[in-house]
């Protein structure tokens, strides 16, 4: 029986390959065999809601990519059951999985039509959100915290002012200027509480999902697939940081999917 392209990828994402960074800029031209990456910013829920941003355009969005590898944000360790559950029943059913309906609604009933390779990239973990969350409710309580808690609610009370309601725009969520906004409104939030929220400060868990969406970009490298991240559009602006060091890869503008 011929060999589909999604068994050929997924054997390739079988091994074990360590992450390194990799140091440099990105190229102005495409290299041979490059990986060419697009990062697709989401917004979870809010999908079902948004006309500018609902799942048929975050659907469309996707065929028009014509990816051979979706990077997501489930954790490895889920991946296997969600893919179990969507095969037996056409339902995902596993818990973390079933909280994104980009990934319920569209990605998983899209294999049925489209060849491509689902792989968990996430850090996240119900002990690390459980963690974050005991470990926000001190700092709130703390008085001699009052401070930073009050820049961090300035912060975050901006975000949506500053957005002016372009927040579920597709065009404008692929811009830097989005990126520049999200990154403000998280800075207080990191630089007062990343050493207290340990694994899930934003620093860290970032970094948890940059490992290993680089180490899937290992696995892949140099056999000049499509490959689609698709993480929520908070994520978005610390991973592109992450790969753009990344010699084997071309970033595509996500923007193009959307017009």
């Amino acid at each position: 029986m011929k060999t589909t392209r999604r068994a050929a990828i997924a054997g390739s994402l079988a091994s074990t390959i360590v992450a390194h960074p990799l140091v440099g800029c990105a190229r102005p031209a495409i290299p041979q065999g490059a990986t060419r990456l697009t990062i697709l910013g989401t917004i979870h829920s809010t999908h079902r809601q948004s006309q500018s941003y609902s799942l048929d355009v975050f659907r469309d969005a996707i065929i028009k990519a014509k990816p051979d590898v979706i990077l997501t944000e489930i954790p490895p360790d889920r991946i296997a059951e969600a893919k179990r559950s969507f095969a037996e029943t056409g339902e995902v059913t596993e818990p973390r999985t079933r909280v994104f309906p980009e990934y319920t609604d569209v990605i998983f009933p899209l294999t049925r039509d489209m060849d491509f390779q689902i792989v968990g990239t996430a850090g996240w973990t119900q002990a690390i959100a459980d963690n974050r969350q005991a470990a926000l409710k001190r700092i709130e309580n703390d008085p001699t915290r009052a401070d930073q808690w009050t820049q961090h609610l300035a912060a975050r009370r901006a975000y949506p002012r500053n957005l002016a309601g372009r927040g579920d725009d597709p065009l404008f969520i692929h811009t830097d200027e989005y990126d520049g906004l999200v990154e403000a409104a998280q800075t207080p939030y990191q630089r007062y509480f990343d050493q207290d929220l340990g694994a899930g400060g934003w620093t860290q868990i970032n970094t948890a999902h940059t490992d290993l969406i680089n180490r899937t970009l290992d696995d892949i490298s140099g056999q000049g697939l499509n490959a689609l991240v698709t993480f929520g559009s908070w994520h978005k602006y610390m991973i592109k940081r992450s790969v753009i060091q990344r010699d084997d890869i071309h970033l595509e503008d996500a923007q193009a999917l959307f017009v």
